[in-house]
């Protein structure tokens, strides 16, 4: 699919991996809906390059349902590009001190970044049906975020590996029920980036990290995200799978 003059709808929009994807789509043509549970950092990225803000809580599929009807409504059509960076990443034992146990961490987290994930999918595919297929069949794509830590979740990380993971197993099955419709599903999984958390760490932790990844040795560039969201939207062969970027790392127990 060509990028150009086609609508993207980005969530988690407003920063780091996000905001560099919709700025890559936007310098590729596209328009750009960005809906992001933050409002503020959402309109300034939608100011910078033309696009469209709607502060969305996408644990909450009502406020979905309406975020991708005020996107469609507001460029007229639905989005053949969707792409789906909102997400927290809480870290939390099993079993902490004390014996207190981490289910409501872990409840956030799954809603967040796992039925966040499903909502914006169902209501982005149920609009995608109902646009014309292109030249080739193809209505649209939607590409998830999932996470190296689905494969090599860290001490700490059971409930957001958890989230990746079912972000990655879901990709296959959804992949093949809605390819009926043209509508093609991907999941992106990156290893240590330049996002805001990592950013607020010291220097030395972050040599640290950085140490462990085989080539390039450096976090990835949040641009390089943005680069492969592109690639996979432009490669119609690319579907029902996960995509690792993280420079050939795997991450430690710790």
């Amino acid at each position: 699919m060509r990028i150009d003059g086609q609508l993207a709808l980005v969530t988690g929009g407003g920063s780091g991996l996000g905001a560099a994807t919709a700025r890559h789509l936007v310098g590729q043509g596209a328009r750009v809906a960005i809906l992001d549970y933050d409002k503020d950092r959402a309109d300034a990225v939608a100011a910078d390059i033309g696009g469209f803000a709607i502060r969305t809580d996408v644990g909450d599929a009502a406020q979905v349902e309406e975020a991708v009807a005020a996107a469609q409504d507001h460029f007229g059509t639905a989005a053949r590009i969707v792409v789906n960076c909102a997400g927290i990443g809480l870290a939390a034992r099993i079993v902490g001190r004390e014996g207190k146990l981490a289910l409501d961490l872990f409840e956030r987290t799954i809603r967040v970044n796992l039925i966040g994930t499903y909502n914006v999918m169902s209501y982005a595919a149920r609009a995608m049906m109902a646009l014309d297929p292109l030249e080739d069949g193809e209505r649209g794509v939607i590409i998830n975020t999932a996470s190296a830590a689905w494969q090599d979740g860290q001490f700490g990380q059971a409930a957001y590996a958890a989230s990746k993971g079912g972000i990655a197993a879901m990709c296959l099955p959804a992949a093949r029920e809605l390819g009926q419709s043209g509508i093609r599903v991907m999941a992106i999984a990156p290893g240590l980036f330049h996002t805001p958390m990592m950013e607020g760490l010291p220097p030395e932790t972050t040599a640290k990290i950085t140490a462990n990844i085989p080539f390039p040795a450096r976090l990835g560039l949040p641009g390089e995200f943005g680069l492969m969201v592109a690639q996979i939207v432009e490669n119609a062969y690319l579907n029902g799978t996960t995509i690792r970027l993280d420079g050939a790392v795997r991450l430690p127990p710790r």
